[in-house]
């Protein structure tokens, strides 16, 4: 993705928002930003600005409010129990799509592809999501094409993720998409993460 202005990417932070939605892309692009030499700007928001408290308990305290983050080449919509507030939340789902309108590059991870369905961005599109949610995806908007094998599905402008950890693989494509196959790997090595499930 080419632009002259220097990368923006926006994690958008809410009440009962699942923690590692949140914090395992923002590790991954924070990681990567500190040593790019695009030099990538990452930053956190809420809808008011206000600090969230997350669905297991963990509080965050954003950079700023949505009517203040500015323009972003990137907006990354994580998921989480919030979601089901969210996509029924008429004033949220304007907001998407307007920035939908001016952002290039719209993720979701988790069940943040509900907001996205429940927007309209999704309408006959390839997306993924968590596994327990596919069958609320689709109630949200049956044309979707919902694939439910991806860790993440890059549909061009829009890329969405499957449940929770597959944020971070996600991310780690946005990075290989954004700079190269081998920011991605020194991302991937700089945060140890090579996944072995002991189980």
């Amino acid at each position: 993705m080419s632009t002259q202005a220097p990368l923006r990417i926006g994690v958008l932070v809410f009440d009962d928002a699942e923690e590692l939605d949140v914090v395992g892309p923002f590790e991954v692009l924070a990681s990567w930003a500190a040593h790019s030499a695009l030099h990538p700007e990452v930053v956190t928001f809420s809808p008011d600005g206000s600090g969230v408290r997350c669905a297991k308990g963990l509080s965050l305290v954003p950079d700023t409010a949505a009517a203040d983050v500015g323009p972003l080449h990137v907006l990354v919509h994580p998921g989480g129990r919030g979601t089901r507030r969210l996509m029924v939340d008429a004033e949220h789902l304007a907001w998407v799509r307007a920035m939908r309108a001016t952002t290039p590059l719209m993720t979701s991870v988790c069940t943040g592809a509900l907001v996205y369905a429940a927007a309209g961005l999704l309408a006959g599109r390839p997306a993924t999501t968590h596994h327990g949610a596919v069958d609320e995806l689709v109630q949200a908007d049956p044309s979707v094409l919902v694939d439910t094998e991806a860790r993440f599905v890059d549909d061009g402008d829009v890329v969405t993720s499957a449940g929770v950890s597959a944020g971070i693989d996600m991310a780690l494509h946005l990075v290989a998409r954004l700079e190269s196959v081998e920011a991605a790997r020194a991302t991937r090595r700089g945060i140890q993460y090579d996944p072995a499930p002991p189980v």
